[in-house]
């Protein structure tokens, strides 16, 4: 499926606590996702390491997702962040990411991928828009959390997307 090197193999694994420094670094230096305190990386990589994943590339850290199911509905996977290194970029690395996540045997119940991303995030809302299509399953975009929410003016509209997984 990836267009990779052989001598550059991706690897796809669980998080550990010990990712966590190294997740916020990606994250910063993506310089589009919203940065949250090192503390939250760490404890996302130990607390919610079923629901997480990580993608290295010659031992470095080039992906990683962020992913937990609302204690409500726990036959949804929300997927919070996506984070790919700027060289491993439109390499399908995001994508495949999440088919790992899918199929993890602790998330076999997953029926529902929910998300929200900027209005004007068009690369995130393509990536959805084709893990629906390579799932063979339906994508829908709604309201999702107004830019008012967001303290000062800064924050644009969250969009809510929806991935109903058939099966």
């Amino acid at each position: 499926m990836n267009n990779f090197p052989q001598n550059e193999a991706l690897q796809f694994r669980k998080p550990s606590a010990e990712d966590g420094s190294r997740v916020w670094r990606l994250i910063k230096e993506t310089a589009v996702l919203d940065l949250n305190s090192s503390y939250c990386y760490i404890m996302l990589c130990d607390l919610f390491k079923e629901t997480c994943a990580v993608a290295e590339q010659n031992g470095e850290l080039v992906g990683f997702v962020s992913a937990f199911q609302p204690s409500e509905r726990k036959n949804t996977l929300f997927i919070w962040q996506i984070a790919v290194a700027e060289s491993e970029r439109g390499q399908g690395v995001g994508l495949s990411l999440l088919k790992q996540l899918l199929e993890r045997e602790e998330n076999a119940g997953i029926r529902t991928i929910e998300a929200t991303v900027s209005t004007s995030n068009i690369p995130s809302r393509s990536l959805f828009a084709h893990l629906a299509k390579d799932l063979g399953s339906s994508y829908e975009e709604g309201n999702g959390y107004s830019a008012h929410l967001f303290p000062g003016n800064a924050h644009e509209d969250e969009n809510w997307i929806r991935i109903q997984i058939k099966g």
